[in-house]
């Protein structure tokens, strides 16, 4: 059987077989702050240190906007946290087999000393909310809260 390749418009190529789409992965280590550039972006998170948060762009100017977050590898000691400016993160993610729902959050925990590696959300806007859904192995790995 051939293998077919796609080649994006920087020349990269990728199987045909998933559609040629090539995941940008970007490893985070450190507390940031997201624009709307960083779109389409996977971010493995790696080893949290104090502060580790990472800060959503405004959502009235990111329509279209959606990322994916996966625990890389397991944190020291401080959770991984990513937060909206106001409390409109809505969804839900399945967490040792239970639904966790989010509903008029701001942050979304990755929780140190629970978390696995592979734990992942997916966040996307729609321009008036931060619409998530996600999966953990642990109990209570992956919160939702309105700090």
């Amino acid at each position: 059987m051939s293998k077919y390749y796609i080649t994006d418009a920087d020349g990269d190529i990728a199987s045909s077989e998933t559609g040629g789409k090539v995941t940008n992965v970007e490893v985070l280590a450190i507390a940031t702050t997201l624009t709307i550039a960083d779109s389409g972006k996977e971010f493995s998170l790696q080893g949290a240190t104090d502060g580790a948060a990472i800060t959503l762009p405004a959502v009235a100017t990111s329509a279209g906007f959606s990322c994916e977050f996966v625990v890389g590898s397991a944190f020291a000691t401080t959770d991984w946290t990513i937060v909206s400016a106001t409390s409109i993160i809505e969804g839900s993610a399945v967490v040792a087999g239970a639904v966790v729902a989010a509903i008029n959050e701001n942050t979304i925990s990755f929780v140190a000393s629970a978390e696995s590696v592979g734990d992942r959300v997916k966040i996307s806007c729609d321009g008036t909310s931060y619409l998530v859904s996600g999966d953990g192995v642990g109990s209570g790995s992956i919160t939702f809260t309105d700090a």
